[in-house]
């Protein structure tokens, strides 16, 4: 896990520096949207409750999550919205996966497809990638006020199956089906994390050179910059001399 550490540290400073709060805001949208559909209610709803606290993290307002919560069960207008799943590989055949939400599939392939092409990639078939990755629930905590010794004291008790230090913060991991509970545990707890949520976390990674870092990293950044794609997985891992360069 320690390459795929390097990358999703880049991600998570970037995503500081960014502030891309607008795409944060739409994602966490869809997402209640689309767990509102099995119920309304978060204290039934586990994948709602997960929704919301993520949309919580990105300081989504509550309007918005209440509105996001009506249009899921379709006492709002404006939740026509279908969960897909592209797969393909990047520069170097690294596997890329892409998790899409959009009330329009054709669209939306031929622009996953053109961004594929465009940055040095292709789309691959059903399957062609995303055995190489393991849905995991994942928690981050900003170092600067969460220590690793209270962290492992709550996460171990609640399902926690790794904390791993990542720099400028500590990611814990866990099972989907412990997610809810743990995340809970650690609120109790008064441990309140940066983000959290569901992800696909690469089984194994690849270290590419600084050219391909390079490709693939604007790869990721036009995918994650369409309107449609929820989240962006890999399994690259870049060289220090492209990590030293971003810093």
């Amino acid at each position: 896990m320690a390459g795929h550490s390097k990358w999703k540290n880049i991600q998570h400073r970037k995503g500081r520096q960014d502030a891309k709060r607008s795409k944060d805001f739409t994602r966490a949208a869809k997402e209640i949207i689309i767990a509102a559909r099995a119920g309304g209610n978060p204290d039934y709803n586990a994948r709602l409750r997960a929704a919301i606290a993520f949309a919580k993290s990105v300081s989504l307002p509550k309007d918005r999550i209440d509105s996001a919560i009506r249009k899921g069960t379709g006492e709002e207008a404006g939740g026509d919205f279908a969960e897909v799943t592209y797969e393909g590989y990047g520069p170097g055949g690294i596997a890329v996966l892409v998790e899409a939400a959009t009330d329009n599939r054709n669209r939306t392939v031929a622009e996953v497809r053109h961004i594929f092409s465009k940055h040095g990639g292709a789309m691959g078939e059903v399957g062609s990638v995303n055995w190489m990755f393991d849905k995991k629930g994942v928690i981050t905590f900003d170092k600067t006020s969460h220590a690793e010794d209270a962290l492992m004291e709550v996460g171990l008790e609640a399902g926690a199956e790794d904390i791993v230090d990542e720099g400028d913060f500590f990611e814990v991991h866990c099972q989907p089906g412990d997610f809810d509970a743990l995340r809970q545990a650690f609120e109790d707890a008064g441990l309140t994390p940066e983000s959290a949520e569901l992800s696909m976390l690469p089984q194994n990674t690849i270290t590419v050179d600084a050219e391909a870092g390079r490709k693939l990293l604007r790869l990721v950044d036009a995918l994650e910059d369409n309107e449609d794609v929820q989240q962006v997985h890999s399994n690259f891992d870049l060289p220090e001399e492209l990590l030293a360069e971003m810093d």
